[in-house]
């Protein structure tokens, strides 16, 4: 049964169903169990005043009686790409300001959209969505620019994907734009699903607005390994494209992880994917502190974390902002 609450009534064990879109509240999903009082200040400070709760999911009965029931009714699946983003993609008249705007915006609901269940079929699916993208960055350069220039940094795992899926398509377009020996859509795929892996990790470690512990973080090294995982169970992926996510965390001095590989034991797309995702986690607003600007996340990724990437394909990564 689903019935309605009003945020200060919520208690804990209740599984809650937000009302509003998933960009419109801090939280990594729209339905999940209320485990501490700290997600219902945040829905407070959401503006979020009520929220639906189903009541045969939560572990509070004694509420059962005291709410005003609503028949619940089965809901048609959203499709994995929205309609949307193919019509932007397509669209030959949209501004390219616009038309970035849109690619962005609806491919970060796809994105939400497959993590909420991430099987092969939508895996499948969300493959068609991505490959639309990377042909649009790769043939579009006026909004592929205006895509890298997007930043409304707000740190989630769907924006987060997004943003490195662009900073890497669009480095391995300048890399190689006179080269046929790469598959670009499956290279799009990889980068794009990267994180995949962390579907399979605690949603408190995911959303925790704090640093992590040693432990949390022992946790978290865990998901380049859980994504390589469901995409070699779901055997819709190359070996290229499960690197990709297996090895994004790999750093050239041998201090990464999960194998701590090393220099050239790391393949290129592992490291164009790298290059990716720290500059877009230095630069993505955090609980625990502010994002940092372009140029200082370059800066920074220079002085302080050279020895992580491979440097000339730093250098090549630092033009795309010139």
């Amino acid at each position: 049964m689903i019935k309605t609450v009003k945020t200060p009534d919520i208690k804990m064990g209740m599984y809650v169903l937000l009302p509003k879109r998933w960009f419109a509240h801090p939280f990594l999903k729209n339905e999940f169990i209320i485990s501490s009082p700290a997600q219902i200040a945040r829905m407070a400070e959401a503006g979020i005043n009520e929220v639906s709760v189903d009541t045969e999911r939560s572990s509070v009965p004694e509420e059962k009686s005291k709410l005003k029931v609503m028949p619940s009714s089965p809901k048609k699946p959203l499709p994995i790409i929205p309609p949307d983003l193919q019509e932007a993609i397509h669209d030959k008249k949209m501004p390219a300001e616009k038309k970035a705007k849109a690619i962005h915006d609806h491919s970060i609901v796809m994105m939400e959209r497959l993590m909420e269940l991430p099987n092969a079929e939508n895996i499948k699916e969300a493959k068609k969505g991505i490959a639309a993208v990377v042909d649009a960055i790769l043939s579009d350069d006026k909004t592929n620019k205006q895509l890298l220039s997007i930043t409304s940094h707000d740190y989630s795992t769907y924006v987060h994907s997004v943003n490195v899926g662009v900073l890497a398509i669009s480095l391995s377009k300048t890399l190689f734009k006179r080269s046929n020996a790469h598959d670009m859509h499956e290279l799009g795929a990889g980068f794009f699903l990267h994180d995949l892996g962390k579907v399979k990790i605690d949603i408190n470690i995911i959303q925790k607005p704090a640093i992590l512990t040693d432990k949390e973080m022992q946790e978290m090294r865990m998901h380049p390994q859980y994504g390589y995982e469901i995409l070699t169970q779901a055997e819709l992926s190359s070996e290229e494209c499960k690197k990709i996510v297996l090895q994004h965390h790999e750093r050239d001095n041998g201090k990464g992880y999960p194998n701590g590989l090393r220099g050239n034991g790391i393949h290129l797309y592992g490291r164009i994917c790298s290059l990716a995702d720290v500059y877009d986690a230095l630069s993505s607003q955090r609980p625990y502190r502010q994002g940092l600007r372009p140029y200082e996340a370059l800066n920074l990724m220079k002085e302080e974390m050279l020895e992580h990437f491979h440097k000339e394909l730093f250098q090549k990564f630092v033009l795309l902002f010139q």
